[in-house]
């Protein structure tokens, strides 16, 4: 059942909407990749890829590492978002 599952598209675009709905309540551009990869595993299953489902899931993990990179890239830590602490607020003065 799961395997006949992973070969259908609208399971794969909805499960990438749903790790986007993630996203949401959870920002920060975690689950924003894999929900690409999701999507596009979908529409590469609805346009006709034959593939299994250890290809699916390779071709899934491809793709969002990829998408995850891309979005680190674009919209990554920006300079000055990080504060460096010198020194301890328990260090003596």
């Amino acid at each position: 059942m799961f395997a006949t599952l992973m070969g259908t598209w609208w399971a794969w675009v909805i499960l990438g909407f749903a790790l986007g709905v993630l996203e949401v309540l959870a920002p920060g551009f975690i689950f924003l990749g894999f929900a690409i990869g999701a999507v596009v595993t979908g529409v590469l299953v609805g346009i006709g890829v034959s593939a299994g489902p250890a290809a699916l899931i390779l071709i899934f993990a491809v793709v969002s590492v990829l998408a995850w990179l891309v979005l680190r890239r674009v919209v990554g830590v920006r300079e000055g978002q990080v504060k460096v602490w010198d020194r301890d607020i328990n260090d003596q003065p």
